[in-house]
């Protein structure tokens, strides 16, 4: 049964190793909903969020498969109840005379959302949430005459303690070991 799955993936930050990594789900047929990349909380190891709509089976075969590339530290999967996540959508309206304000205020109040910015003739409102959320919100406005929409990929934390944290640290130590062993 195919359920959404988030991959978390550390790794070296090396040309080219965001085209091997997307290869193994090419290679697999399994289609990317999202993919984020960003530096992560320890220095010089960047992370990739990738969520997947897929079984568990496959999924964690191709997790497998992630952890072979030289560049991977770590890759992890997860459910979406084992993790807290988010994107960030943006929404750009135009600011006519006819734009019934007080009834845009209320609905971005509903959808806890504001507006970031007033650009010329044009405000882009911002909401942080899950993709239900943020398409409810585009729902909400269209009618408002929403002119451009955009929305990032998923960011997410487990929501158990660090396990990569742990890891590193295992990792540290093992090498410690191996350097004063040989020597």
């Amino acid at each position: 049964m195919k359920e959404t799955f988030t991959i978390v993936v550390f790794t070296e930050n090396k040309i080219g190793l965001l085209n091997r990594i997307s290869a193994q789900f090419t290679q697999r047929h399994i289609n990317i909903e999202s993919l984020t990349a960003s530096e992560s909380e320890y220095p010089g190891i960047h992370r990739f969020t990738i969520v997947i709509n897929e079984d568990e089976e496959k999924t964690r075969k191709v997790v497998k498969q992630i952890e072979k590339q030289v560049e991977v530290l770590k890759a992890y999967c997860f459910k979406d109840s084992e993790t807290v996540h988010s994107e960030i959508a943006l929404y750009k309206i135009k600011m006519d005379p006819s734009l019934d304000r007080p009834k845009l205020d209320n609905v971005l109040i509903t959808h806890g959302a504001f507006v970031q910015e007033q650009v010329g003739s044009f405000m882009i409102i911002a909401k942080t949430g899950t993709k239900e959320e943020t398409h409810q919100l585009f729902e909400d406005l269209y009618p408002f005459g929403l002119q451009g929409f955009v929305r990032s990929g998923r960011v997410s934390l487990s929501n158990t303690m660090s396990t990569f944290k742990t890891y590193l640290q295992a990792l540290e130590t093992h090498s410690k070991e191996i350097i004063t062993d040989n020597f």
